[in-house]
């Protein structure tokens, strides 16, 4: 049998590796999605009826489940250099404890970048999800080029405040989510290379192949 090409050739987001003290992100595979789906059941916030709750996850877990499932093979599809996003899975010590996703919108020509990430509550409180954002910076920044990179959270969500203030994002106005679920009303977050905080550990980005800056626009 003629030897078959290996997935990251074919789907070059999965060679992606950032490495950052004892946290690992990279994009979620196939293989990974049983341990996805288990860790969609556990809890991610302190207050479930928090206005701060995503809306995804006030479905319930079979629901978020399947949806996160769809939403996973939908992004997979839909990457090219004019709209992109990678999902990208956080293990600590080998063990999965989240997500952190970077976006972006003709990304060749705006140089700007959008986020969101969750951890389960168990894994709150221990830098974690400090240090993914600013490996996924250094990846922007460093690695793609970008000269800016945008967040948003929903008034009072200080923990995720908290973290955007320790990368060095910068307050950038108010805005209303566009997010499914109850409309709430989001502080918007900037930061630049020049406002950037960076961690205290190396970040080592592997897998950044020539195929997958052009996939990005990069």
């Amino acid at each position: 049998m003629t030897d078959l090409p290996d997935l990251t050739i074919l789907h070059p987001p999965f060679g992606l590796v950032l490495r950052a003290g004892d946290l690992t992100l990279r994009p979620l595979t196939d293989a990974d999605l049983p341990e996805y789906a288990a860790l969609l059941h556990r809890p991610i916030f302190a207050d479930p009826g928090s206005p701060s709750v995503f809306g995804w996850y006030r479905a319930e877990p079979e629901v978020r489940v399947r949806n996160a499932l769809s939403f996973q093979w939908r992004l997979r599809s839909a990457v090219s250099p004019g709209d992109w996003t990678l999902p990208l899975g956080i293990w600590a010590d080998g063990r999965l404890i989240g997500c952190q996703d970077i976006a972006a919108v003709r990304f060749a020509e705006r140089r700007t970048v959008t986020s969101g990430s969750w951890l389960t509550l168990d894994a709150h409180g221990q830098g974690f999800g400090t240090l993914m954002r600013q490996a996924m910076l250094v990846l922007a920044f460093d690695h793609l080029g970008a000269q800016r990179a945008e967040s948003a959270a929903a008034l009072g969500n200080e923990a995720s405040f908290g973290v955007s203030r320790a990368c060095g994002y910068v307050e950038d106005g108010t805005q209303m989510s566009t997010l499914p679920g109850p409309t709430t009303c989001e502080q918007r977050f900037l930061a630049t290379p020049g406002t950037f905080r960076r961690p205290g550990v190396p970040v080592q980005v592997e897998g950044l192949t020539a195929e997958l800056r052009a996939l990005l626009g990069a």
